[in-house]
């Protein structure tokens, strides 16, 4: 892995609460609040300055912009939600592009985990735990924020063991 360990040791404990509350929101309501996304991004801008170099931290925000540019583009296609967009342009500032192939993987596989388990809880009837949350009754729709925060977090967890 390209992140830093130290950079991921940083980010991870403000960034895993956040995380998880974006899994809960968004099994809960189908939603990802303007405002999480804020502070995630408020994050990236305080912790940031002293988890990574001055250059660094400042080309890493081009990421933002190249990942929110992606996620309008996916949302207009009908693809992704406005608030996975906007989360996951949020999350680009806390990923090393050279860790890019890597990240792939991963949420490939948080994904494929994260639905299976979100569908078979429904199917085993663990959603009567939880009879309010939207994520049950939603159709078709996934509650993406489960994979994307479970990403972001496993990514910032494997930094911190693998990381350089």
């Amino acid at each position: 892995m390209d992140i830093t360990a130290a950079s991921a040791l940083w980010f991870l404990p403000f960034v895993a609460p956040i995380c998880l509350w974006v899994c809960y929101t968004d099994m809960k309501w189908m939603k990802i609040t303007n405002r999480t996304v804020a502070v995630l991004a408020a994050v990236f801008a305080l912790v940031g300055l002293v988890a990574l170099p001055l250059d660094v931290y400042l080309w890493r925000w081009t990421h933002l912009l190249a990942v929110l540019v992606a996620g309008v583009a996916l949302h207009a296609g009908g693809a992704f939600g406005a608030g996975d967009a906007k989360f996951a342009a949020a999350a680009a500032p806390f990923i090393h592009l050279g860790d890019l192939r890597l990240l792939l993987v991963l949420f490939v596989a948080t994904l494929l985990a994260a639905f299976v388990a979100h569908r078979g809880a429904r199917a085993i009837g663990l959603n009567r735990l939880a009879p309010d949350w939207v994520s049950w009754t939603s159709g078709s729709r996934f509650p993406m924020g489960l994979a994307l925060g479970g990403t972001l977090t496993l990514y910032l967890a494997f930094g911190i063991a693998f990381g350089r």
